[in-house]
């Protein structure tokens, strides 16, 4: 007999999809979409389709192991959990005497999105008095960027772009990373709306747009500009509305537009002056134009002002002030739930020690007073997806460094642990989601037992502080008690909405904000343009990292549709789809080098070395190369991924990660 359970998709995408999970005899059969969720309306993408292959994969991890071998070798021995828990604790023990708790660091990100399980490390670390860590890999410079410009204004409803007649696709590969948002810009596209796309190469997104415009990598901003600059050149600036519903515009077009001319834009972006105001020209006419940005053009060093040139160009045609048009960063659905209930800093001492994750190269070699003694790996993949993978390697191969990673399969990261943890999927415990590309939220249990001896976040971090004599009586709540807690606080967001389809396991809608909005939530009440709180009070261009020119080829560590950066590796049939791990560059590029398509060739710079398949293709232009994914080294053609030649250093603003501010050559192998 077959069982049907609504759950969610977990992991770290803007649609946060409803998932229907077939059950019989307590393991997941197949897993499809729902049809009654409110955004992704029962599709889902390639990857989540056939789900079950992943929960019940026979590479899951099933029992605790304790390392028997040499550090890296992956060579482990079964353990009991009491076992690999009473170890975990004496360790901890001895370096809390010796070092302090300081010298215990977490490791997490995003593996799980559900607001229990993947914050349930928290509560724990703070407890303890561990280091804490900055968890900006992904696209702080973004959201600061846009807060400098909108302060907290929310963000438009993604359906607002169904009513659009120009949509703009800029810096997303829609195709690989927002499905559902592809789907409402191609019925906008068939009600007759124009569809551009502006990105570094021709994504797997480019089919769905009516045209397409590469810009150099980093140079978004500059394209912002000059496309303001022809707006106010050319007497299309929606001038009532930057009077009325700006601040510092005279003084912005004054002190930066005027240099920004259509010819610095295109010796900037690679775009004909020409298409420039042409571009400028059809932004102007459209009557509704919807702006969604991206993350990946926010990953470079000057990523935060980058993204505040474009925050700023809607504005120039009012569209701020229209159904239907301005743009879309992320949803804002962080008000749903007071995380306080979950995150519990006020369990601190006193504050501890912050380390940025994009830089665990560098703590894990040169921190001091206290030196890293332990690492703690959660819902994350660090010797994989964090940059500078040889600086990372090097520290997780410390002889003392005791390395704990909860895991649900023998990653690049598992095989340096000491003690290996098994973890449990999204369909074995219970915990509550939020969307950052919509604006629904969904509540949901176990769908089945939990594979084998695995255990999740939540239970692992309870056992563990019931070993450490934590006399705290929020360790001994459950999973299921913590969201009652979040859900028993009110917000305005939830005020009203359908709670009994919540408590049902539905994908339920918060209460949408209106757009456009009657007033911005900001300082001034307007938007920013000139933002005195910044250290750069206006918006402008700023290069991103050069090098010295030293490296020919800007590096685009790129999303493919049929992984999630080093999720989905599990599966056999996902990589095969995605074939092997592939530099595409322009064969005018392979030509200079004595290249041809299918060479084994290695990509190089200052931070190291790896090995790739040539894919020669026109969809990459000259003086660019995109490697998509982020390749398990059991998968990969060499002994390194695509993040041993990615940088720590970090953005403009908000401390991210700089993944796509990276040059690299290359030569045959």
């Amino acid at each position: 007999m077959t069982t049907i359970i609504r759950s969610v998709c977990p992991y770290d995408c803007p649609d946060t999809c409803g998932l229907l999970v077939h059950v019989e005899k307590d393991r997941a059969v197949r897993v499809t979409g729902d049809p009654d969720h409110p955004y992704a309306q029962g599709t889902l993408c390639p990857k989540m389709n056939d789900y079950e292959q992943t929960v019940h994969s026979p590479r899951r991890l099933l029992k605790p192991l304790i390392r028997s071998g040499e550090k890296g070798s992956g060579t482990f021995r079964e353990a009991t959990w009491d076992e690999a828990l009473k170890l975990i604790a004496l360790r901890w023990r001895k370096i809390i005497a010796t070092h302090g708790a300081e010298a215990i660091l977490p490791y997490s990100y995003a593996g799980t999105m559900g607001l229990i399980q993947r914050n349930a490390g928290h509560p724990f670390f703070h407890y303890l008095g561990a280091s804490r860590l900055d968890r900006t890999i992904c696209a702080p410079a973004k959201d600061a960027g846009l807060k400098a410009v909108l302060g907290d204004t929310p963000a438009p409803d993604p359906d607002e772009v169904l009513g659009s007649d120009l949509i703009i696709l800029w810096g997303i590969n829609a195709a690989a990373t927002s499905i559902h948002f592809l789907h409402r810009s191609n019925r906008a596209r068939k009600k007759g709306a124009r569809v551009w796309l502006i990105d570094t190469y021709a994504t797997h997104t480019a089919p769905a747009a009516d045209e397409v415009f590469l810009i150099r990598p980093g140079s978004d901003g500059a394209l912002a500009l000059g496309l303001m600059h022809v707006l106010e050149r050319d007497g299309l600036a929606d001038l009532q509305f930057l009077r009325e519903r700006t601040q510092g515009c005279e003084r912005f077009s004054r002190e930066v537009l005027t240099a920004c001319t259509p010819q610095w834009t295109a010796e900037l972006t690679g775009l004909p002056a020409e298409t420039v105001v042409r571009l400028a020209h059809e932004y102007a006419a459209a009557k509704a134009p919807f702006i969604r940005l991206g993350s990946g053009l926010s990953r470079y060093g000057n990523g935060s002002m980058t993204v505040r040139t474009i925050a700023a160009l809607p504005a120039f045609v009012g569209a701020y002030g229209k159904r239907h048009a301005g743009l879309l960063g992320s949803t804002s659905t962080a008000g749903a739930f007071a995380m306080n209930e979950v995150l519990r800093e006020d369990f601190m001492k006193q504050p501890t020690r912050v380390v940025n994750m994009n830089r665990l190269g560098h703590a894990l070699n040169d921190l001091s007073d206290p030196p890293v003694m332990s690492l703690y790996v959660y819902h994350s993949n660090p010797a994989a997806i964090t940059p500078d993978q040889n600086a990372v390697l090097r520290g997780l191969a410390r002889e003392d460094l005791f390395t704990v990673v909860h895991e649900r399969f023998m990653t690049d990261t598992a095989r340096w642990a000491d003690v290996l943890l098994p973890a449990t999927s999204s369909l074995e415990h219970p915990d509550i989601y939020r969307a950052y590309g919509t604006y629904c939220i969904q509540r949901a249990k176990g769908a089945i037992p939990p594979v084998g001896e695995s255990r999740s976040n939540w239970e692992v971090f309870a056992a563990l502080a019931e070993e450490l004599e934590f006399h705290e009586p929020f360790f001994r709540r459950s999973a299921e008690e913590l969201i009652d807690r979040l859900l028993q606080r009110a917000s305005p967001l939830r005020e009203g909405i359908d709670t009994t389809g919540l408590e049902e396991g539905k994908g339920v809608l918060l209460n949408v904000p209106p757009w456009p909005p009657a007033r911005f939530v900001t300082p001034s009440g307007k938007i920013e343009i000139l933002n005195e709180s910044e250290k750069e009070p206006l918006p402008r261009y700023i290069a991103p990292h050069e090098e010295n020119g030293k490296y020919p080829l800007r590096l685009m560590t790129a999303p493919n549709p049929f992984a999630l950066n080093a999720s989905f590796y599990e599966r056999d049939d996902l990589r095969r789809k995605q074939g092997v791990m592939q530099l595409k560059v322009n064969p005018e590029e392979a030509d200079r080098r004595g290249l041809a398509h299918g060479d084994r060739v290695i990509a190089f710079n200052c931070q190291g070395e790896v090995t790739f398949i040539l894919e020669t293709t026109e969809a990459v232009p000259p003086g660019t190369a995109v490697a998509e994914g982020v390749w398990w080294l059991e998968f990969a053609p060499g002994s390194r991924s695509v993040n041993a030649l990615t940088s720590q250093r970090l953005t403009d603003r908000g401390n991210g990660s700089t993944f796509y501010d990276n040059r690299i050559d290359i030569r045959r192998e």
